[in-house]
């Protein structure tokens, strides 16, 4: 439906909605995707998945993230792939599949890059290793970001303070880039508090997933925490220039309905996980 009766935005059809009410769907699949993760992996009953199984699997996922990805939107097809590698590893993965994955992926990446990639995905990916060769284009949100992150130095400049975030040199300040401007304001020690607030969090989840009455909770919760993970490494990755710019999400703290009542259903979801301990 989005792609035929979806809303237009920064270069992408990625919203349905009338007026100023927006819903960008793939925020709600990957809650669906954990499901769809959790329900097939536990109703195969086995200690290890077969080839079989995890081809079904990877077929299943593989047509929301390519729908996505038709959108465009990169950025977000790529977090439905943790949820699928921390369900085929705890799942059971033998030796010669993960070989098999492995050759697979090396084969598809150029095939990708050629055929899959528009041509700014392929610039940001570029450019992310040396921003300075495009430093008005491709490379000026990258500089930007990590001259507010050092900007912010020990204990930031102080809330509505920061020059970068302030005077509008830093894109998107309050969604993508968000991450940039707590650093300029609150600096390193107040950094450290936030990453800090997320491994508590994460660390919430793996020990429901171990307390999990079920395999499908097990499933359910890691799903969830390597979502959390990859969300917070990928997006922190790219604002200090470790990684290419990729639109993902800081969760909890980046402007977005979509995203921020998606993360909430999903810690709801392990929420429920720990209460089923208690039921008989």
């Amino acid at each position: 439906m989005v792609l035929f009766i979806g809303t237009t935005r920064f270069g992408g059809r990625r919203w349905i909605g009338y007026g100023s009410f927006h819903v960008q769907i793939s925020e709600f699949i990957k809650t669906v995707i954990i499901l769809l993760v959790a329900r097939y992996l536990t109703e195969l009953k086995t200690d290890r998945a077969e080839g079989r199984d995890l081809l079904k699997l990877g077929g299943l996922v593989a047509v929301p993230m390519l729908l996505v990805m038709k959108q465009p939107d990169l950025g977000t097809a790529l977090t439905y792939l943790p949820i699928l590698a921390v369900g085929i590893l705890l799942a059971g993965l033998r030796w010669q599949y993960a070989v098999a994955i492995g050759v697979v992926l090396l084969l598809v990446v150029p095939l990708g890059w050629r055929y899959g990639l528009k041509d700014y995905q392929k610039a940001r990916l570029v450019t992310f290793l040396d921003p300075g060769q495009d430093p008005q284009g491709s490379g000026y949100q990258v500089i930007q970001s990590k001259i507010a992150v050092g900007a912010g130095q020990m204990w930031g400049r102080g809330v509505t303070k920061g020059t970068q975030t302030q005077y509008g040199f830093l894109p998107v300040p309050h969604t993508d880039f968000i991450f940039s401007a707590f650093a300029e304001e609150h600096g390193f020690f107040g950094v450290v508090w936030m990453l800090g607030f997320y491994f508590v969090l994460l660390m919430q989840i793996v020990q429901n997933a171990q307390m999990a009455p079920d395999r499908s909770g097990m499933y359910l919760c890691m799903g969830v925490g390597a979502l959390l993970l990859f969300h917070v490494l990928v997006n922190i990755g790219m604002v200090v220039g470790s990684m290419p710019v990729t639109g993902i999400p800081l969760p909890l703290m980046s402007y977005g309905g979509s995203n921020i009542l998606s993360f909430f259903m999903m810690l709801g979801l392990v929420n429920s996980v720990r209460l089923g301990r208690f039921v008989s």
